[in-house]
């Protein structure tokens, strides 16, 4: 007898079953796909049955483990069994080996970088100054007002004892007019200042994210390639987009109703004090107590946040690759496969999204049971004052509004502090790429004079390492001469390290042991956007497009061109007679990495795109081995024209 219980996750199902010529730009399902989970974790919908699996048994069982479509299965054979449960256990997939594993990236020693973070709030310190006088002003008005609902409540008691018959109306009038009319003017300015101080973090708020924002692309895409080896695209976009506006959203909402309820804490609390200073010191004695208690919480929940937030990473990474990737997943029937690893992934988000959500909710907990005991301990107390006529019944009510202005104060910070958590383990994570070197800087390196180019290269027992596979040598003493003008083919099996010399040559990695000169010229000296941006023009195997027009693509990297040079660039590459018959000619866009052309098509205009630069040397990496006869044919033609004159590289 054997019994399987299966769980699915839907969330993905659409996505993996739309047929290919549908499926929009695979950036939109991401988007798509990372709400759906977002909703799905802040729902807390957790599937018991994947938690863990539950194994009882009387007599002899015996534990299987089965492999379908790249998740592990473990199920229970029993037999002679009275009681037993079976239930699916999900164990990490092998599609998951290379993904960062959620408190095991190192992360846990990275702290919020404060430093970091008073540079970008540095520019805004006027406005942040006049925030914080606003803000000032509203405690003011909150120890006011108290006091002169007192006044009121004071003056009304007096008429409400004299009784109804004997009150002169017009002596009321006047006893009220000055209090009523002073009140309702603090009303206003505390309104007024309000506005001021909410307006200006905002500005502060937004502004800061963006440069924020703007800095991380500019921060991670000068990395050098070993950076993007040894980090998934889905890890660094989830920290471009989720993690920049968690931090965005925490610090516009904790720095907006965190400094209101600090000024509204600081003016109640001094308010407090100037109408009751027993009632007050009573209140304050239990304040040490309660503070060290949320500290502790604090810091666990913090340490939850931070799991949480890298589990929710691992997910989008896994839906990233998915999407990125779906004509192989396609032509793999791994769909169901896809969206069961996504499935686990998302559910052990939401697990810890569930857990800190306990601890939130625990937090909260306990500061209304706190804030209440105050409120419950104030009438009492004040009670028993008020008999014994040490304070009046309009100071009892000054009290109680004061403190409800604590208390709300309290309680809001109490709110705020699952934002402060999620906001400060997105700001670590954000800055600490912000804080990543290269090892090459992009910007440094001299430049070979144009009248002293003739494109001659060098390398001189070279050995390479790939940075992240160490103990895997992939050149040793590697030495080849390419004259100016010169075409050289290398010729050798797969892996043997052909493309590596063309790496190596643009500089996307440097040499182990050894060196490379260009006419003369250490190419480790050389300016790394001069040596690829003019001097080397590289066509790939399988060259990506990007989701514009073919005008745009074809002057990438070359901005300045004008539309004769881009002409004359699309007619050595054979590309404008296929180009000249679209409907939109030039300007047809050509969708996400150029899907909407054949594969001779985009090669052609990666053509174009290198004879553009007017190159020195060309690389030429298995530039046709991908195509058909036919669209062979038309490329190697562009090809030949291109090779003329430059000393060319075809791997």
């Amino acid at each position: 007898m054997l019994k399987l219980l299966l769980s699915g996750y839907r969330t993905c199902q659409p996505v993996c079953r739309q047929p290919l010529g549908q499926l929009r730009p695979h950036g939109e399902l991401l988007t798509t796909a990372r709400n759906a989970f977002n909703q799905q974790t802040r729902n807390h919908l957790v599937r018991s049955g994947a938690q863990q699996a539950v194994r009882t048994s009387r007599g002899g069982s015996k534990i299987v483990q089965l492999l379908l479509g790249g998740t592990a299965l473990t199920v229970t054979v029993g037999y002679n069994c009275r009681k037993w449960f079976v239930h699916c256990e999900a164990a990490t997939s092998g599609r998951l080996v290379g993904h960062k594993t959620p408190g095991t990236e190192g992360g846990g020693t990275v702290r919020f970088d404060w430093g970091k973070f008073w540079s970008y709030l540095r520019p805004h310190l006027v406005k942040l100054v006049g925030a914080v006088l606003a803000a000032l002003a509203v405690a003011y008005f909150n120890i006011q007002i108290p006091n002169l609902l007192g006044v009121v409540v004071n003056t009304l008691s007096k008429y409400a004892r004299a009784g109804m018959k004997d009150i002169d109306t017009g002596s009321f009038v006047e006893d009220m007019k000055a209090p009523s009319f002073r009140l309702f003017g603090m009303y206003l300015a505390q309104a007024g200042f309000t506005f001021v101080y909410i307006f200006l973090l905002s500005q502060i708020g937004e502004q800061m994210a963006a440069k924020i924002r703007q800095d991380l692309f500019r921060q991670i895409i000068i990395q050098d390639l070993e950076f993007f080896d040894e980090n998934r695209t889905g890890e660094l976009v989830n920290r471009l987009t989720a993690d920049v506006q968690d931090f965005k959203s925490s610090f516009k909402q904790c720095i907006s109703q965190g400094l209101r309820s600090f000024a509204q804490l600081i003016g109640g609390g001094v308010s407090l004090f100037l109408i009751s200073p027993q009632l007050a010191s009573i209140a304050l004695v239990s304040v040490p107590a309660a503070v060290a208690m949320f500290s502790f919480l604090g810091k666990s929940l913090r340490a939850l946040s931070k799991r949480s937030q890298a589990q929710s990473e691992r997910a989008t990474s896994v839906s990233e690759e998915a999407l990125s990737n779906i004509r192989t997943v396609r032509a793999s029937a791994s769909e169901y496969a896809e969206v069961e690893l996504f499935r686990q992934e998302t559910d052990r988000a939401a697990e810890l999204s569930e857990q800190l959500g306990v601890g939130i909710a625990v937090f909260q907990s306990l500061t209304n049971l706190f804030l209440n005991g105050m409120v419950l301990t104030t009438l009492v107390l004040g009670g028993h004052f008020m008999s014994t006529s040490s304070i009046s019944a309009g100071d009892l009510m000054a009290f109680l509004v004061a403190s409800q202005g604590v208390q709300r104060s309290l309680a809001q910070g109490s709110i705020l502090l699952g934002s402060v958590i999620r906001g400060m383990t997105a700001g670590t994570r954000v800055f600490e790429y912000l804080s990543v070197q290269p090892k090459v800087d992009l910007q440094l390196g001299s430049t070979i004079p144009e009248s002293q180019l003739r494109g001659e290269i060098h390398f001189q027992n070279v050995s390479f390492t790939y940075p992240c596979r160490p103990n895997q040598q992939v050149l040793k003493d590697f030495s080849l001469v390419l004259k100016p003008g010169q075409t050289v083919a290398l010729v050798g099996a797969s892996g043997s390290g052909k493309s590596t010399i063309a790496s190596l040559l643009e500089r996307f990695y440097e040499p182990t042991v050894g060196s490379i000169t260009v006419d003369g010229h250490e190419i480790s000296n050389l300016s790394p956007c001069w040596l690829r941006g003019e001097l080397i023009g590289f066509i790939e195997q399988q060259p990506v497009l990007f989701g514009t027009t073919i005008y745009e693509n074809i002057r990438y990297g070359r901005p300045d061109a004008t539309e004769a040079e881009v002409l004359e660039a699309a007619k050595l590459s054979q590309s404008h007679q296929f180009v000249s018959q679209l409907p939109e000619g030039y300007q047809t866009p050509v969708g996400e990495r150029g899907i909407q052309l054949s594969g001779g098509q985009r090669q052609r205009i990666a053509i174009a795109r290198a004879l553009l630069k007017q190159p020195t040397i060309l690389i030429l990496d298995e530039a046709t081995s991908a195509l058909d006869a036919s669209s062979e044919a038309v490329v190697q033609k562009a090809l030949d024209a291109a090779v003329v004159d430059r000393t060319t590289l075809v791997i």
